[in-house]
């Protein structure tokens, strides 16, 4: 899976987390630690809901508008990284490490 692709199903899982769970639909002010257990603990009641109920109202026209890119289970399964996308991270990286190192 390419970035790009990757980029479409992060932003269709947290669209998707935004419509069941209201405290995702506004700017939080919670420290950044809090935000983080907050939206975890939305991502694993979605996937208990997922698990234990057979229809999630809410996905039902969203499967039939757009491709489905997860697994059997109704679970992203992985994101295949490319090599573009490596070579632009390792080169963030170094410009990075040079623009610290250099004002160290």
């Amino acid at each position: 899976m390419n970035h790009s692709k990757a980029r479409n199903v992060i932003e269709r899982t947290f669209g998707l987390l935004k419509k069941w769970w209201a405290i995702l639909r506004s700017p939080s002010f919670y420290p950044i630690n809090i935000h983080n257990k907050i939206i975890l603990a939305c991502v694993l009641i979605h996937n208990f809901i997922r698990n234990e109920s057979t229809d999630d109202p809410l996905e039902v026209n969203l499967h039939s508008a757009i491709e489905n890119p997860r697994g059997d289970d109704g679970f992203i399964v992985a994101v295949n990284p490319s090599q573009a996308w490596t070579n632009w991270r390792d080169n963030l990286a170094q410009e990075m490490f040079a623009n610290w190192s250099g004002a160290a």
